[in-house]
Parts: structure tokens; C-alpha cells; sequence
């Protein structure tokens, strides 16, 4: 079955879950073999620390593959395509186990109908969780084929290899069965037991090596269909009244000037206010005829003050990690260095922007939305509508981006509303203007550090409380007997009364600001014992992971001691994310105005396993492009509840003009498990550019973004 195909199939009738028994599933999809694919333990664990997205967990499985009799082989995921490139990495593993071609594997993702729950797709977790049972599943189908060939062909199971969807008798090539004539006529469920055998690296024709993603051509030629390229018949724009401030409470509106436009529908819903047309044009002239008035909340914060503000909400700090004991740290130390770093709030700034498009029919509600929790969606939606879960299907098409920003599904839940109201398909677009105002930013946060050393360069004390961040990323890796990690104030969520807005994960939440910190801290102490900033690091650290990616990302780089001069200098980082270690390297040209032009950029990543070192280099690459936006321009300025950065013109994403030359390393690690990619190599671009900064000026800068007016103001 391809993607095109079960677009159109009726699903209604199934559970969210389907029980192995449940044999009418088998049906819809005529004959074939089914493996279903039960939770990892690690998932199950992550899953149970997750539960606000879903009051219980399932406990049947999470998703299952397909051989169907034209030998086709569907999955199908809870997990959503975003750009990140699971379509092709996860299909790579599935095709490999199971000894079939890349190109006859169909990715089923997100479809609430057709695909076991899932949690989400975030935090990198969907390769190096997910993947795993994937495999194990694909060697269960293979080995159940195995079983039907050596009947098929009467000959032992030991004679009997796959390759390319076939089975063959090793001793006579002739005598062979495609996996297509197996299954014809055969309707076979099987539970993966996890007691399959997976193929040993070496035997490995797909995975691991670099591949073009299967959904490029789609893209490149703009076939793909995101959100906003559904058409319905009779589908209406929407466009809804939106308020100058969060916090804001609506007086008064007036209506009438927009009812008179023709075709306009006006939906009031309490405070939910609407209108709607055929034509998009059409409903937004009919919103600008609408007159409201609000009572604005008190402004009690800006993007000045917020600082102090945390500092004075903050909640009793909780224990990360600790070791030793601090006083003893500090009278080993011959030099004390106490820091404060600051971190602004940034947006997620996707290319597309929430999307939604509902359909009721019945009792029964379709909606196809920009969403990186599909299954949240649902619940969410049926909430609103009143409906039964099971009579709410949420189809995620392809997504432009998240970043963390799309587990919110405020889209998905209007436009269900005004469908049900107005009786029409719906359809909800958010403008810029709105991404940016409803976004949950990346949380303003501070971190307090107070480190000490030898003379001899050896840290003995490290003292590190972060605030509103969260802990991702805050536990310190290097060789320090006396050290305590802390953190409070609810994460990157906050805690009541912290924020003046919705804060939320952007991508690698909360590391970005520790490492930045972390990082800064460390080329700070390196500077006061007098020693190179790569000895420092490599004379504190015994991980022999972070050694190694440190010294080919050294190697690559060519690093020296002396400084570049002229208005030149070079940066160090290194951060783990994801179970992957990171190193970067920069060298970054400062003008006298404090503008920075990051000249190059060296990433070596250890991700053990790489699935498709092409995929994983592109996500490289996109972190480091990514991250020169939050280490020298995004930020939200605000005050109180209002946002006065809307739109690109002042809200500055890095550009192709601004980026360096990127070179990126992948360690050798086969023999370790796969971890994630999506997301490691951002963490490391504040602080490696904030410590090239300082080469090449000798501003020292303690707050993101670092912009040209902040470096100036540092510059001696």
C-alpha cells in the first residue's frame, strides 16, 4: 500500500489499539503479515515520565509493519516527519533486517487511525528508541518468511538465504520464493516477542550507509503536501480575532462592518470571535473590520527586567549531581571564578506555521495538522468537540519544521471548533504574526556558576545552579572531585507566575543555555590558570568519549595556540545531548562595531551507530546554521504580556549570507547502540562563538544573543 493510497482508506471503525486478536484489522488490508512492535523498556520508561500527554499508557504496542501480497512493506509509526529525516533513516533499518530494497519500504506516520499510540516526535528519541524494536520486528518478519520459504521450497531452514525480497536455497539459486508469493493468500499477526535475531554489522548493505532521503524529490519539486496544500470541497478560511497582549480580557466587539462583507461568515463562540470566507484575501479584509476593545493586564516585566524577576520567583533549588564537598573544593583552589549567564527568550520561527484543516461528518471529526503529537491532538480535539476519542483522527501530512514548537496544537483545536460550528471544512493558518505572538519560547534563564583551580589548571570546584532552563545538559563532564549541579523553576515550562507568556522545549531544551554557560565558564578558567583552552579541557577530562571527539574535532580544525589575529580568534565547545557527544571548533572575524562574521565551523559528533551518515551530517549542519541565529540575534523583546517582535523584519534568523563553512567529522563507533542526531550539534554554538569572540576582541559576553551592541559595550 503507498502513502497516496491510505489517504483515502476508512479506518473509522478501529480502535486506537488494535489487541492481536483483533482479526477484522487483518481484513482492511487483505492479506499479508503483520508484526507488531511492542515498547522498549527505555521507551516505556521515558514514556511513563511523560504521562501528562496521555492519562495512561497503552500496553499492547506502538506500531507494527505490513508485508503485503504485492510485496510491499509498509510501517507504520506514531512518529512524524518534521525535516529531521526519519522517513528515510528508520525506513533504512527496517529494509536492511528485513532483506528488502529501500525503495519498497512505505512510511505510515502519524495517522491516528492507522497508527499505534505514540508519546511524540521530540527530543531524538525516535532512532535511537524506536529503532530498535523496529529492527527487531523486521527480523521476525524475516525469519516467520524464512519459515514459510523452507515449506514452500521443502528445503531446510540452514539452505535458505534473503536477499532483495527474496529467498533462495544457497546451494541452488533457483529454487527461490519471493517474499510477495508468500504472502499471497496469508493473513498472519504475530507480537514481537524481542527474541528475534538481528543481523550482525557486518552483514549490514543498507544500514550505515549514506543515503538520499526518500522524501527529497517530493520537496525539491514541491509535490510534498503539508498542511496548508489540503483543498476540501466547500472548505472555508478562517481568520480569528486575536488579542494585543497575553492576559489581555475583551470588553467589547463589534461585528457589523464584517457581516456586511458577502460570503463572510462571523462565528462568536464567548470569546472565541471568527470570521470566515471561500477566499483567504476575503476573510482577512473581513478581520480588519473588526473593532474590539480589551483590559491589558498590568505590565510588570520586560525583556529588561526579566532577569531579576526569575531570580526573585525562583522555587528551592533541586540536586542534579553532586560529589565531594564544596567548602573543601574551594580552599583547594588557589583561584575562584564566580559567573552569572543569561539567556533571552527565543522563538521556534518554523518555515511553516501552524496549520490546520478539520472535517466533521457525523460524529465523526478528520483533521489534518502541523503537529508533532498527533495522538496529543486527538485528545485535545475531542475534548473541545465533546467527541469520543475514537471518533477523532488526526493525519499529520508533512511538517515544515518544529522544533519543539509544534506540541502545541491550539491550530488543530480552532480549527476543529469553527468546523463543528460553522458545518463547513475549516481551515486555520496562522499568520506570522500570530507564530510569533502564541509560540512558546525557549525560556528566558539564568545560570550562576562558581568554579575554582589549581595553578596547575586541575578544577577542584564547581558550584552550578541554573534557573528556568531546566537540567538537560547541566551536568558537568569533566574531571572535578568537589562539584554540585542544581537546578529550579519548573524547566523549560516554568513554574506559575515565572513567565508572562507560554514557554515551552526548543530544540535540545534547555542544553543550549547550560552549555553556553559551561562552556564560557571553562575557557574563563582556562584564561586565569594561563593555559590553552584545549590542553584546559583535555587536562580536566577522563570521558574517553568527549576525549575523542575533542581531539578529532582538534585535528580537523587545525588548532593552534597562538591567536588569529587581527580581529580573528578561535572557540571550543563540547556538549552530550541525546547520548551524543559533540565538539566544535570556530574561528569567527570581529569588525570594530562588535559585528561577527563565523568564518568556519568544525563539528565532530560520536552518535555511536550512524544509520545514514548522509541524513546525520545534514542535521550537523543544520544545528550549527541554526544556532548562529540564538547565539547572535533571536530575541523576543516584550513587555508584559505584549510582544513586540513579529515578524522577520525585526526578528532576525541567521541568513545563507552569514554562514561559515562547515566541516563535519562522524566518529567510528559501530559497535555502540545508534543515539539521536537531531538535535546535539546546536548546544555547543553559543558558547563556541561567545569564546571565539573573546580570542579575537577580548569581550567577554554573558548573555544571548550575543549582538554587536553587547559585544561593543564588553570590548576593552
Amino acid at each position: 500500500m503507498k502513502k497516496d493510497d491510505y489517504m483515502d482508506l476508512d479506518f473509522s471503525d478501529i480502535e486506537a489499539h488494535f489487541p492481536l486478536d483483533r482479526r477484522e484489522f487483518i481484513k482492511l488490508f487483505g492479506g499479508g503479515i503483520v508484526i507488531l512492535v511492542s515498547l522498549t523498556d527505555a521507551e516505556a520508561l521515558l514514556q511513563q515520565r511523560r504521562r501528562r500527554f496521555r492519562p495512561e499508557l497503552p500496553e499492547d504496542f506502538n506500531a507494527f509493519l505490513r508485508i503485503g501480497e504485492d510485496g510491499r512493506v509498509s510501517c507504520f509509526t506514531g512518529k512524524v516527519e518534521l525535516g529531521q529525516g526519519i522517513i528515510t533513516s528508520l525506513a533504512q533499518m527496517l529494509a536492511d533486517e528485513l532483506e528488502v530494497s529501500l525503495d519498497s519500504v512505505d512510511m505510515v506516520m502519524g495517522d491516528t487511525d492507522l497508527c499505534p499510540w505514540d508519546m511524540g516526535t521530540f527530543g531524538s528519541m525516535s532512532t535511537r528508541f524506536f529503532g530498535p524494536p523496529l529492527r527487531e520486528a523486521a527480523a521476525k518478519a524475516r525469519a516467520v518468511l524464512m519459515e514459510l520459504a523452507a515449506e514452500h521450497l521443502q528445503t531446510p531452514l540452514s539452505k535458505l538465504k534473503a536477499k532483495d525480497g527474496v529467498i533462495f536455497d544457497k546451494t541452488q539459486n533457483k529454487n527461490q520464493v519471493t517474499y510477495a508469493q508468500l504472502t499471497k493468500g496469508k493473513k498472519i499477526a504475530k507480537k514481537l516477542e524481542r527474541k528475534a535475531t538481528l543481523k550482525p554489522l557486518s552483514e549490514f548493505t543498507i544500514i550505515g550507509k549514506p543515503v538520499s532521503r526518500t522524501d527529497a524529490a517530493e520537496k525539491v519539486t514541491g509535490k510534498a503536501v503539508f498542511a496548508g496544500d489540503i483543498r476540501l470541497p466547500g472548505m472555508l478560511y478562517a481568520r480569528i480575532l486575536r488579542p494585543p497582549s497575553h492576559g489581555a480580557k475583551i470588553k467589547s466587539v463589534d461585528t457589523s462592518a464584517a457581516e456586511k462583507i458577502k460570503e463572510v461568515r462571523v462565528v462568536k463562540d464567548e470569546d472565541f470571535i471568527a470570521v470566515l470566507h471561500k477566499h483567504p484575501d476575503e476573510a482577512e479584509k473581513a478581520l480588519s473590520k473588526v473593532k474590539a476593545q480589551y483590559d491589558l493586564p498590568e505590565a510588570k516585566v520586560d525583556d529588561k527586567t526579566i532577569f531579576d524577576h526569575l531570580l526573585k520567583v525562583a522555587p528551592e533549588r533541586e540536586t542534579v549531581a553532586q560529589g565531594g564537598n564544596l567548602q573543601t573544593g574551594e580552599k583547594l583552589s588557589a583561584h575562584i571564578v564566580e559567573e552569572t549567564y543569561l539567556n533571552s527568550y527565543v522563538a521556534h520561527a518554523p518555515t511553516e506555521t501552524h496549520t490546520a484543516i478539520a472535517k466533521i461528518e457525523g460524529n465523526k471529526a478528520t483533521v489534518w495538522a502541523s503537529t508533532q503529537r498527533p495522538f496529543g491532538a486527538k485528545e485535545e480535539v475531542a475534548e473541545a468537540l465533546g467527541f469520543p476519542s475514537k471518533d477523532v483522527r488526526i493525519i499529520p501530512p508533512f511538517v515544515g519544521g518544529g522544533f519543539g514548537g509544534k506540541n502545541q496544537n491550539r491550530q488543530a483545536v480552532e480549527a476543529a471548533r469553527l468546523a463543528k460550528l460553522t458545518g463547513k471544512p475549516v481551515q486555520v493558518a496562522w499568520t506570522r504574526a500570530e507564530e510569533f505572538f502564541y509560540d512558546t519560547f525557549r525560556p528566558a534563564a539564568v545560570v550562576k556558576i562558581k568554579s575554582g583551580i589549581k595553578d596547575t589548571g586541575k578544577i577542584f570546584l564547581w558550584d552550578y545552579t541554573v534557573y528556568f532552563a531546566g537540567e538537560r545538559g547541566s551536568q558537568q563532564f569533566y574531571d572535578i572531585p568537589h562539584h554540585r549541579t542544581a537546578s529550579t523553576g519548573g524547566g523549560w515550562r516554568g513554574t506559575p507566575g515565572s513567565h508572562p507568556f507560554g514557554t515551552g522545549a526548543w530544540r535540545a531544551p534547555s542544553n543550549n543555555t547550560n552549555t553556553f554557560a559551561r562552556e564560557s565558564q571553562i575557557d574563563i578558567m582556562a584564561l586565569r590558570a594561563g593555559i590553552d583552552p584545549l590542553e584546559f579541557r583535555l587536562k580536566n577530562l577522563k570521558d574517553k568519549r568527549m576525549i575523542g571527539v575533542l581531539t578529532t574535532a582538534a585535528e580537523k580544525f587545525g588548532w593552534t595556540k597562538s591567536k588569529a589575529g587581527n580581529g580573528r580568534g578561535y572557540g571550543i565547545s563540547l556538549g552530550i545531548d541525546s547520548g551524543t557527544y559533540v565538539a566544535h571548533m570556530a574561528e569567527v572575524e570581529v569588525d570594530k562595531k562588535g559585528a561577527v562574521q563565523v568564518k568556519r565551523v568544525v563539528c565532530a559528533q560520536d552518535m555511536g551507530l550512524v544509520i545514514n551518515p548522509e541524513g546525520a551530517k545534514m542535521q550537523m549542519e543544520g544545528c550549527i546554521t541554526m544556532g548562529l541565529g540564538y547565539a547572535l540575534t533571536e530575541e523576543i523583546r516584550f513587555k508584559g504580556g505584549e510582544i513586540f517582535d513579529l515578524n522577520f523584519d525585526t526578528y532576525e534568523i541567521p541568513r545563507f549570507s552569514w554562514l561559515p563553512k562547515i566541516e563535519t567529522v562522524l566518529i567510528d563507533a559501530k559497535d555502540s547502540p545508534h543515539q539521536g542526531g537531531g538535535e546535539p550539534a546546536i548546544i555547543c554554538m553559543g558558547a563556541v562563538v561567545a569564546n571565539a569572540i573573546y580570542d579575537a576582541v577580548g569581550a567577554r559576553l554573558f548573555q544571548l544573543p550575543m549582538t554587536p551592541e553587547r559585544i561593543r559595550a564588553e570590548m576593552p
